[in-house]
C-alpha cells in the first residue's frame, strides 16, 4: 500500500452519524431490501436460538440430573438437536445472504464512482491526488459495504443476544434479572470508552508508520545524495525520532489492549458475585434452583462478547461514516465543463475556429491565458512554441474543451463551442500527447480503442499511415502482442507510435499534438512526423512542438510568452525577423550539433559562432545569407550481416540572417 493510502485510511476523523448521512447509507440498501430483510431475520433466529440453548442447560440440570427424569433428558436431546441443525441452517443463511448483500452494495458504488469520475472535468484532477480517488474506489467503498454488512450483522447480533438473554433471564427470576441489566451499561461504557483509546493510539502509530515508509524510500532513492552531503548521522537521528514515536504509540496501544478484558472482566465478576450470592439465597428459600444459577453465569458470560463486537463496531463506524462522506461528496461533485440544456451536437469541426479575447486561469488571481486572441482557418496547421508555462497546453487543452474560458468566448464555424454537446466536440478531436498512454491489452485493441468498430485491415492500414507497422510485424505475436500494463514492454517510440495509429484511425476533424516528438529518437520523429503529416491533410491541427525542426511546414508559428502571442507567421518570416523565434531555433541547431553531429570540435569555438549563417537554407527570395546545405555521414550498425552507411542530409535545418533594422 503507498504511503498516500495508508496516510489516507489514518487520517483523524472528525465526522458526525447525522440525519442525512445515515439516509444515504441506508438509501444504498432499498435496491436490496429483500436480502437485508432475510439476513436481518436469520440472525434474529440464530441469536434466539443461542440463549434457548442455554435455557435447555438449565431444563437439563433441573429436570433430567437434579429430578433423575431419564424421558425429559431424551426429549431435551432430541429438541437440541434439532434445534442445532437449524441454527446451523440459519448461520449458513446470513453468511450468505451478508455476503451477497455486501458485494452488491460494494458494486452498485464503484460503479457510481466510476461513472462520476468519468464525467468530472481534468480540472479535478488536477486538484486531487490519484491515490486519494483510488482510495475512494477500493478502501471506501469496501468499508461503507462492511458497515452495511457485518455492521450490521454484529450490531443486530449483540443487540438480540443481550435482549433474548434478559428475557430467559427475566423467565428464570427477574428480580436477579435487574441485577444483571445493570451491569450491561457499565461494561458497554467501559468498552466504548477503551476501544475510543484504543482507536486514536492505534492511528497515530499508522501514521508514524506511514512517514517512517516514506523516510525508508527516501534514504534508498536517494543514498547517492545522502552520502554526498554526509547527512548520513542526521538522518539516523530523525528516524530514531520517527521510530520512538511508533514505538510509544504502539506501547500504549498495546498496554489499553491488555487492560480492556480484565476491567470488563472485573465488572462481570461483581455481577457475577451478586448472581451467586442473591441466587444461593434463593435456592435456600427455593425460589431458585441450581440450573437457574448456572443458567444466570452462562447468560452474563455470553452477553460479554457482544458487547466487545459493539464496541468495536462503534469504533469502526467512525471510519465507515467518514468513507461514506467521501464518497458522497466525490458522488455530489458537479463537473465544470458540462453540456447545456439547449446543447446540440456539433456537425463538423472543420470550419473556421477563433478565439475572441480569453482569459482563463486555474488558480484566482494567476492568469495563464490573458485577453487571447486569434482566428484558425480551415486546414491550418498552428505550432505553438514557447516557454515552459507560457500557456501552449492551455491553449489546446481549452480548445479540446477540457477546460472552458473564465471570460470571452471561443467559436467553432462561427458559434460558441459550448453550445455543442461535449460528446460531438470530443468524438471529433483527435490528441497524441508528449508522454503516450497505453492500455492493458494487445496492440490491436490499443490502436482500436478509439474506434472499436473498425476491421482488421483498417487498424493495418492506419498502422502504416502512423509508420508502426513495420515494427508491430517484428514482435512475437505482432498485433496480438500484449503491451503490457500501461504500454511497459514497449519503448517510448514504439508507445508514441502506436498512439499515433490510434489518432489516425479515429479519423479526427481536429488534430493536436502536444510534444509527441520530445522524448524519441531521431528515426522514430522521423516515423513520427511522416504519419504526421499524413493525418493532418485536410484537416486542423495543432502542434505544440519541442523540437522546432518539425515545425517548419507549419502554416502559422505562434510564439506564446506569459499567456499572449508574442510573434506569429511563418518558420522563414519568424527567422528573418529575428525575434524571440530565431533566438530559440538558432540555440536548438546549435545544441543539436554539438551533441548528435559532433560539430563542435570540427567548426571551433570561433566557428562556432557562425555556424547557424554557415547552414543557411533556401528561402524562396532570399539570397542574402545563403550557403550551401552540409552533410554528415553517420555510420548504422550491422543489419542482416550488411553494414550501411546512410547520408542524413541536413538542409531540413534552415536558417536565414535576421534582417538588420
Amino acid at each position: 500500500m503507498s504511503d498516500e493510502l495508508i496516510e489516507l485510511e489514518e487520517e483523524e476523523h472528525t465526522s458526525q452519524l447525522t440525519a442525512p448521512v445515515l439516509k444515504r447509507i441506508v438509501q444504498l440498501l432499498k435496491p436490496h431490501w429483500k436480502w437485508v430483510v432475510g439476513f436481518i431475520i436469520t440472525i434474529m433466529l440464530t441469536s434466539v436460538l443461542d440463549a434457548y440453548f442455554t435455557y435447555l442447560n438449565k431444563q437439563i440440570v433441573d429436570t433430567g440430573i437434579t429430578l433423575k427424569d431419564r424421558s425429559a433428558l431424551v426429549r431435551i436431546a432430541w429438541t437440541y438437536g434439532v434445534f442445532q441443525i437449524m441454527q446451523a441452517g440459519f448461520v449458513f443463511t446470513f453468511i450468505y445472504l451478508a455476503g451477497v448483500l455486501g458485494e452488491r452494495v460494494q458494486y452498485d458504488l464503484r460503479n457510481m464512482l466510476f461513472n462520476h469520475l468519468q464525467d468530472l472535468s481534468l480540472s479535478y484532477y488536477a486538484q486531487n491526488a490519484v491515490g486519494r480517488l483510488i482510495a475512494r474506489v477500493t478502501s471506501d467503498t469496501g468499508r461503507v459495504s462492511e458497515l452495511l454488512t457485518w455492521g450490521v450483522v454484529d450490531t443486530t447480533w449483540a443487540i438480540m443476544n443481550i435482549t433474548t438473554s434478559l428475557i430467559f433471564m427475566a423467565i428464570i427470576n427477574w428480580k436477579l434479572a435487574l441485577i444483571v441489566s445493570g451491569a450491561i451499561p457499565v461494561m458497554l461504557f467501559i468498552a466504548v470508552q477503551f476501544r475510543k483509546r484504543i482507536l486514536v493510539e492505534y492511528r497515530v502509530s499508522r501514521r508514524t508508520n506511514s512517514k517512517i515508509t516514506g523516510a525508508f524510500n527516501e534514504n534508498f532513492q536517494g543514498v547517492r545524495v545522502v552520502k554526498g552531503l554526509l547527512r548520513e548521522d542526521e538522518n539516523t537521528k530523525e528516524f530514531q525520532k520517527l521510530t520512538g514515536q511508533m514505538y510509544k504509540a504502539s506501547y500504549r496501544a498495546a498496554w489499553l489492549s491488555a487492560l480492556f478484558l480484565p476491567t470488563v472482566q472485573i465488572v462481570a465478576a461483581v455481577a457475577m458475585g451478586l448472581i451467586i450470592g442473591y441466587g444461593g439465597s434463593q435456592i435456600t428459600l427455593g425460589v431458585m434452583t441450581i440450573g437457574g444459577i448456572q443458567a444466570f453465569v452462562s447468560y452474563l458470560t455470553f452477553m460479554m462478547w457482544p458487547i466487545q463486537d459493539f464496541a468495536r463496531v462503534y469504533a469502526e463506524m467512525q471510519h465507515s461514516i467518514a468513507s461514506a462522506e467521501r464518497i458522497f461528496k466525490l458522488i455530489d461533485t458537479p463537473p465544470e465543463v458540462h453540456d447545456r440544456e439547449s446543447a446540440i451536437e456539433a456537425k463538423t469541426l472543420l470550419g473556421e475556429i477563433e478565439f475572441d479575447h480569453v482569459d482563463f486561469y486555474y488558480e484566482d488571481r494567476k492568469p495563464v491565458l490573458t485577453d487571447f486572441t486569434l482566428k484558425v482557418n480551415p486546414g491550418e496547421m498552428i505550432a505553438l512554441v514557447g516557454p515552459t508555462g507560457g500557456g501552449k497546453s492551455t491553449i489546446v487543452n481549452l480548445l479540446c474543451r477540457f477546460y472552458e474560458p473564465r471570460q470571452g468566448t471561443i467559436r467553432i464555424n462561427g458559434r460558441d463551442y459550448m453550445d455543442y454537446t461535449l460528446a460531438s466536440i470530443h468524438s471529433r478531436i483527435g490528441i497524441v500527447l508528449q508522454t503516450p498512454h497505453l492500455f492493458s491489452g494487445s496492440v490491436r485493441d490499443n490502436i482500436r480503442y478509439g474506434r472499436l468498430d473498425a476491421s482488421d485491415d483498417d487498424v493495418i492500414e492506419a498502422a502504416k499511415i502512423a509508420g508502426a507497422h513495420d515494427f508491430i510485424v517484428t514482435l512475437e505475436k505482432g498485433y496480438d502482442q500484449n503491451v503490457g500494463e500501461g504500454g511497459n514492454l514497449l519503448s517510448v517510440g514504439q508507445k508514441q507510435l502506436i498512439s499515433l495509429a490510434r489518432a489516425v484511425l479515429a479519423r479526427p476533424e481536429l488534430f493536436i499534438m502536444d510534444e509527441a516528438t520530445s522524448s524519441v529518437d531521431t528515426l522514430t520523429e522521423a516515423l513520427i512526423q511522416r504519419g504526421m503529416e499524413a493525418l493532418m491533410k485536410g484537416r486542423t491541427s495543432f502542434v505544440i512542438a519541442h523540437r522546432l525542426s518539425t515545425i517548419r511546414r507549419a502554416n502559422r508559428i505562434l510564439v506564446i510568452e506569459d499567456g499572449r502571442i508574442a510573434e506569429q507567421g511563418t518558420h522563414a518570416e519568424l527567422l528573418r525577423l529575428g525575434g524571440h523565434y530565431y533566438r530559440l531555433y538558432t540555440q536548438q541547431f546549435r545544441h543539436e550539433l554539438e551533441t548528435q553531429y559532433g560539430l563542435a570540435e570540427e567548426v571551433g569555438m570561433d566557428e562556432k559562432k557562425e555556424a547557424p549563417e554557415a547552414l543557411a537554407a533556401e528561402v524562396p527570395g532570399e539570397t542574402a545569407g545563403m550557403a550551401r546545405p552540409v552533410r554528415h555521414l553517420v555510420a548504422e550498425g550491422a543489419v542482416g550481416g550488411v553494414r550501411r552507411l546512410k547520408t542524413i542530409e541536413l538542409r531540413h535545418l534552415h536558417m536565414v540572417r535576421p534582417r538588420r533594422v
